[in-house]
């Protein structure tokens, strides 16, 4: 009994005294998700997030219910009309989105999908 409790407290003290292992500070989020297998995260307001001809986030009111929610604006393929359905009250919104020629929103306009 005795030499599992030397056991016991020799793994504490090595675990108190290892460090954890952490990603490098000099490697970029890129980096580590194609290390990790990870898919990139898209934050409201990030810096970056707006880039011309990728994608955006948008805040618009759904013109059913009038609550207000964001929703990802994808700008790659161009200007478009799409339907997605309201966040709060699940109701169908037709999406008109216009992108310039060099892949930079517009306008986004969010009407009934009737």
């Amino acid at each position: 009994m005795h030499r599992t409790r030397v056991g016991r407290h020799a793994s504490r003290a090595q675990a108190r005294d290892s460090k954890p292992a952490v990603a490098s500070t000099s490697e970029d989020a890129d980096t580590i998700d194609a290390r990790y297998g990870l898919e990139p995260v898209f934050e409201a307001g990030a810096a970056g997030s707006s880039e011309r001809g990728g994608s955006c986030f948008k805040d618009i009111h759904c013109p059913y219910c009038g609550e207000p929610f964001e929703t990802l604006v994808d700008l790659s393929a161009g200007s478009a009309d799409y339907i997605e359905d309201c966040q709060v009250c699940c109701r169908p919104i037709q999406f008109h989105l216009e992108v310039d020629h060099e892949g930079a929103l517009t306008r986004l306009t969010a009407a009934r999908g009737e």
